[in-house]
């Protein structure tokens, strides 16, 4: 009967840690999201979102990581002002980003996949995150070339290469501080 509770209690406390993670990811997230600068050559902003979405990959793993950014978009579209410019509601998916928005959830699982198994190896995980990029970056310029009404290649000059440099060094900045917050919550139980 001990050994019965003692189980039910290990997974309550699991529980609880998992949600907590989650809904911080998620927060860090609504905090990093909104921050963006605007570009006057494109109806896309530079954004840390991204960032966010690949910190959270890093810490929680493909499935608790995607759930937090999902968790995320919920909000947003719920009208609080997560998105980008402080921004919120369903006519955010409907506007020129839209496409990045639902990207980046595909981004979080294809960057998660290559993490979870080869958390190890940089260079695997560097090219997982590349993906994943390059997956959002369809989406997004799918969207943005559909709903400006503009030719798929100039939806492409202007919501992806002017972002390439800078995505980059999101990808680096999360390969070198990630892992690092993955190994400390591990050691502190609570990973």
């Amino acid at each position: 009967m001990n050994a019965n509770v003692a189980s039910k209690n290990h997974a309550h406390t699991n529980g609880t840690k998992n949600i907590a993670l989650i809904g911080l990811l998620t927060a860090v997230t609504c905090i990093l999201g909104p921050l963006s600068i605007p570009l006057p050559f494109s109806p896309v902003p530079i954004s840390l979102t991204n960032l966010a979405v690949y910190f959270a990959i890093y810490v929680l793993g493909t499935k608790r990581g995607s759930l937090s950014y999902f968790i995320y978009l919920l909000v947003g579209m719920a009208g609080l002002p997560v998105f980008s410019a402080f921004t919120g509601g369903p006519g955010k998916l409907l506007g020129p980003t839209g496409g990045y928005l639902i990207g980046f959830l595909f981004m979080a699982v294809i960057c998660g996949y290559f993490i979870d198994r080869w958390a190890n190896h940089m260079a695997l995980c560097f090219l997982g995150m590349v993906l994943g990029t390059l997956i959002c970056y369809l989406f997004g310029t799918l969207w943005l070339s559909y709903q400006a009404g503009m030719p798929f290649r100039a939806a492409l000059a202007a919501g992806v290469v002017p972002f390439i440099p800078g995505d980059l060094a999101k990808i680096i900045i999360a390969m070198l501080i990630g892992p690092q917050l993955r190994n400390r919550l591990k050691k502190a139980g609570l990973n």
